[in-house]
């Protein structure tokens, strides 16, 4: 056992001053079966220590639900046996362009923007959670002999409000759950930040890329004395869909991380291997200065330009920060760990069943609601996935626009059953005129709750309303989809009409969600049959946007607009001989193969 402590200037272990050289792993982003090789590659690098976020929302899915809670206590047990220390960021809020920002949906559709403040309703709800979670982190602090040296306070809460009560209040909990070792908060080097997101007796850290000195003599304006700390040197970035893939030159990374470095201080490198949000967990953004723009779905991939990438290989800038790090070294680095297995021979097939959106929805679906206005995800109890509204236009009546207040992702619209139009913008008008009677179905699928900025807590599928010209259309039906529907037992009653597709040519294309000779929209299944299993991609050419499974685990969304080109595998979700993958393809069109290299 030992004793980790903050002193006037340095982090003190049992009295000796030592250096934290940290690296982000997000624990639920990479595959458990693969934890011990990344850590293994975390240490090679230079490090001496992990640091981890914990998302609420992965665990509690429904109020005092939990599920496998026990996984951090794992990943914490990994991490001492791989000789690093840890620092733990249980939330309640993490951020981490996951969805949310970890907070559950249940809890952020009723308070909105009464989430991250003082109010027992919130507060009620995460003395709930930090006393389910904590013993996983209590058991494992230092000073009972295990790794974790410390435990972070909310997260850059300077970014979003000045509650200071609520920060105090969460500080208290955390002592009351157990936690001994040092607190601390982490924030932008700006005055605001520090000022919003400080705790007074607990460390404040800064979070930054770019220009050390400038960032480290921000915090010591409101921090006098204590350790310095980079507790988010951001080496790369994330990538949202529809745009250019973000890459930050490896010199110029290598570079800032070695000012921070010389500057005395301790370092989380951010991240150093960023893994894959699975089970489409990705979070979203808003954009302009004030974050109230276009929303801006966050892609599957974390990669995050990291040194060790997606798939746990070192790239350029691991050896650039290899070399920076070894001079702090106390002796020689460890080798480089072997990469994982690598799929045997690639493999590809086109899909052999095909059952329609409507169908896939009356299997795995919710029960259908009626409300005079359209009920939210967060009201039907949807947190991923998406939801069918359908609302009828009386008549007679001639043609007027049809108008979507409040539109919160993406809809594919159908009026009679025939498509009439993609709407993405928060108030839309469908593009042609709908004359009355007619049934109108908005197939509305979120694309990731907003993790960062004032729109946090917003709601998602259709919060305003459905007007035709003027007039609001009351008696809506909505039944969501829940990617968390999607197991083995369920699509086995899922009822696939096999696909035999022409020669050269993919299937048919069905005339929308409803019907038709397969091709639309809908549940595609597909057998890949696998010789030497190991990490892969799943490439999809020629399809649209959907979510795809293998063996029933959920690699996340696929979407054509990119940049993200295919799906990372991790190969103990492979096997030998078949492996079954599933397809839900939302918008079409549907491609003619899927291939696993």
């Amino acid at each position: 056992m030992s004793e980790f402590a903050v002193g006037d200037t340095d982090f003190l272990l049992d009295g000796r001053p030592v250096r934290l050289l940290s690296g982000a792993l997000h624990y639920f982003r990479v595959h458990e079966g693969q934890w011990e090789h990344r850590l293994g590659m975390l240490r090679a690098m230079g490090l001496n220590c992990v640091e981890t976020y914990v998302p609420w929302n992965l665990y509690e899915p429904e109020p005092g639900r939990y599920g496998d809670v026990d996984a951090l206590g794992r990943f914490l047990d990994a991490v001492e046996r791989a000789g690093l220390w840890a620092i733990v960021r249980p939330g309640p809020y993490i951020c981490a362009e996951w969805e949310n920002g970890g907070l559950p949906h249940w809890l952020t559709g009723p308070l909105g923007r009464r989430v991250r403040t003082d109010d027992p309703e919130f507060v009620g709800p995460v003395e709930g959670w930090f006393r389910r979670l904590l013993p996983q982190v209590v058991e494992r602090q230092v000073d009972r002999g295990g790794p974790v040296v410390m435990v972070q306070v909310e997260n850059e809460y300077g970014s979003y409000g000045t509650d200071r009560g609520y920060l105090r209040r969460l500080a208290d909990l955390l002592a009351q759950c157990g936690v001994t070792v040092p607190l601390f908060t982490s924030d932008g080097p700006e005055d605001h930040m520090l000022s919003g997101g400080s705790v007074p007796g607990v460390l404040a850290t800064a979070n930054f890329g770019s220009g050390a000195r400038e960032a480290f003599a921000a915090l010591r304006r409101h921090q006098p004395r204590g350790p310095l700390m980079c507790m988010e040197f951001w080496c790369g970035w994330f990538d949202h869909w529809g745009t250019e893939h973000a890459v930050r030159d490896a010199a110029d990374a290598a570079g800032a991380l070695r000012e921070i470095l010389e500057c005395g201080a301790s370092v989380n490198v951010f991240m150093a291997h960023g893994g894959t949000s699975f089970g489409g967990w990705a979070g979203a953004n808003r954009d302009g200065e004030l974050h109230e723009g276009a929303l801006r779905a966050t892609v599957t991939s974390y990669d995050y330009d990291a040194p060790i990438d997606e798939r746990g290989r070192p790239t350029e800038k691991f050896w650039r920060f290899r070399e920076v790090l070894a001079a702090y070294a106390d002796g020689p680095l460890p080798e480089v760990p072997e990469p994982p297995a690598r799929l045997g021979a690639p493999v590809s097939a086109v899909p052999a069943g095909w059952a329609a959106a409507a169908e896939v929805l009356e299997v795995l679906g919710d029960e259908e609601r009626v409300a005079p206005l359209p009920l939210s995800f967060e009201e039907l109890g949807v947190d991923r996935g998406l939801v069918r509204y359908r609302v009828e236009v009386p008549g007679p009546r001639q043609p007027y626009a049809l108008a979507v207040a409040g539109l919160r992702d993406r809809a594919v619209v159908y009026v009679d059953g025939v498509r009439a139009g993609v709407l993405d913008e928060e108030d839309a008008v469908l593009p042609e005129p709908v004359a009355g009677p007619a049934v109108v179905e908005l197939w509305v699928e979120s694309l990731g709750r907003v993790n960062y900025g004032p729109r946090q807590a917003e709601p998602k599928g259709i919060a305003g309303g459905l007007r035709h010209e003027r007039q609001y259309l009351h008696g809506v039906r909505a039944r969501g989809l829940r990617l968390d529907a999607f197991t083995a037992e369920a699509v086995g009653k899922v009822p696939f009409a096999e696909l035999e597709p022409e020669p050269g040519r993919g299937p048919g294309r069905g005339p929308g969600p409803g019907g038709g000779v397969g091709g639309g929209p809908g549940l595609y299944r597909v057998v890949l049959d696998v010789a030497g299993a190991g990490d892969a991609a799943l490439a999809l050419p020629g399809w649209g946007r959907g979510f795809a499974w293998v063996n029933g685990f959920c690699l996340g969304r696929y979407w054509s607009v990119g940049p993200q080109e295919s799906l990372f595998v991790p190969g103990p979700v492979l096997r030998e001989g078949p492996n079954e993958v599933w397809v839900l393809e939302l918008e079409g069109p549907a491609g003619e193969r899927v291939e696993l290299a």
